[in-house]
């Protein structure tokens, strides 16, 4: 990457871009956009697995260095370029490397979000049967295994899918940020209402404690990279979503304040589906927290049987799975949008064949994944199924790689003092140190370490 050095020289014609009416809009949106599962179910289970609260606060200082110094800079492209992820990078440049890292970037959501409806999927159907007063029925031992090898099951992915879609074809403001706008506030009430419902039951301190309190005797060097891992799925990093917000982003919004209101909501929400799950079933399993270390099924069977053991369970039950849809809505909502800006961008798409083609993308893979458990489980890529195998291969391989590209991007073309001007052009850049060291030296051997931690893991050299 060597070509180009300014983001103004190179940029063909194009039309006027959508926008976010103001920072709220643009904070929502992202926030919406970071806290989804990744936050819900998968931060509660790695912070079990790798030490409770010394993940926690590991996970604080990577997310305030590293990841403020990743949001910065694909926001800050975003804005400068006015354009989605590839168009970013091939303002820069038209060599085959600037085309490479603005499709890694693009592509991702691409493939994220047919697999991740599927799963928004199951969560509708949840919701569905806890209205329905089915609590005992969810809290049996074959019932998720049974549901989603039904073929059936495929309904409830359509259904989440064209929530999302329907949401999109109503464009940035009308859509995306009026949807933000409301689901955002109502999940935040919703996080709290469980929160305090789970560590008032009966022995659920002792899970609080392991939760908030770090204890240096759980520490390993595994705690570090599963907390840089989960930093990316948490807060929308190297998926496109940044670049495609930050173009639609108007230049008098402060970028650094903007990114410190989206880590303050991010942590706030990752702390609470903390203190929903954790306390609540560490009551449930008597104090045991390999209990809580079942990864992705904690939230289907696990959390279903804590909800039939309680008191009101029905209740807690319903709305920890509206708030988990809400969560699911609107990280699938943004991973969609990048898509349909990059086919606006790239194939010259109005915005509602744009959002028709990522739609059919969505069915499409989507439907795959939803029946890689049903008439096609017989399907298995590297030993995977279809949907963990799109996981692995998106999350896994292809987001440090686009975050890596990222990072050479800046030191190499871009340059830290132009990324820095874009910032200050309405922000004072206070972390100016912090974001020039990790960019500089850090945040590449980051990026490195996960992507080999990630791919030895599934090799079997080590254990995540």
């Amino acid at each position: 990457m060597k070509e180009g050095n300014s983001a103004g020289n190179s940029s063909p014609p194009r039309k006027a871009r959508s926008s976010f009416s103001g920072k709220l809009g643009y904070v929502l949106a992202v926030a919406g956009s970071a806290v989804g599962l990744g936050n819900i179910w998968r931060f509660p289970y790695l912070a079990a697995k790798y030490g409770g609260g010394i993940f926690l606060l590991v996970y604080l200082l990577l997310m305030l260095t590293f990841g403020y110094a990743l949001i910065v800079s694909e926001t800050a492209l975003g804005r400068m370029t006015k354009r989605s992820p590839v168009g970013a990078f091939e303002t820069f440049g038209k060599s085959v490397s600037f085309r490479l890292g603005g499709w890694i970037n693009a592509i991702i959501p691409m493939l994220i979000v047919p697999y991740y409806s599927v799963i928004g999927g199951w969560v509708t159907k949840y919701l569905f049967e806890y209205l329905r007063g089915s609590t005992t029925a969810l809290a049996e031992d074959d019932y998720f295994s049974n549901f989603i090898a039904d073929n059936f099951s495929v309904v409830w992915f359509l259904l989440f899918s064209l929530i999302v879609v329907a949401v999109l074809f109503a464009g940035v403001k009308q859509g995306i940020e009026r949807v933000s706008k409301i689901m955002m506030p109502l999940l935040v009430l919703l996080a709290v209402f469980v929160s305090i419902y789970s560590i008032t039951r009966p022995g659920a301190l002792e899970g609080v404690k392991y939760f908030l309190i770090p204890n240096f005797k759980h520490f390993s060097w595994m705690t570090v990279v599963a907390a840089m891992g989960q930093m990316f799925y948490s807060l929308s990093i190297a998926m496109g979503i940044l670049y495609t917000y930050g173009s639609y982003l108007k230049k008098e919004v402060d970028i650094e304040k903007s990114t410190t209101q989206v880590e303050i909501f991010d942590t706030a929400i990752a702390m609470l589906a903390g203190l929903m799950i954790i306390p609540a079933v560490f009551a449930f399993s008597g104090g045991n927290p390999d209990t809580l270390k079942a990864g992705p099924s904690l939230m289907f069977i696990t959390i279903p049987k804590v909800f039939a053991s309680m008191d009101f369970g029905s209740v807690a039950g319903l709305m920890f799975f509206l708030l988990v849809l809400l969560a699911a809505l609107t990280s699938a909502i943004s991973l969609a949008e990048s898509g349909v800006s990059t086919f606006e961008d790239q194939l010259g798409l109005n915005r509602h064949k744009a959002t028709l083609l990522m739609g059919a993308i969505i069915i499409l893979l989507g439907s795959a994944s939803a029946l890689g458990f049903g008439a096609w489980d017989f399907i298995t890529l590297l030993g995977m199924s279809i949907l963990d195998f799109f996981d692995f291969l998106t999350n896994s391989i292809m987001m440090p790689l686009a975050a890596l590209a990222t990072c050479l991007l800046i030191t190499r073309v871009v340059g830290l003092d132009k990324i820095a001007q874009e910032v200050e052009s309405s922000s004072a850049f206070k972390r100016k140190k912090i974001y020039n060291l990790f960019m500089k030296y850090f945040a590449p051997i980051c990026i490195v370490l996960i992507l080999v931690s990630s791919i030895a893991n599934v090799l079997g050299w080590i254990s995540m």
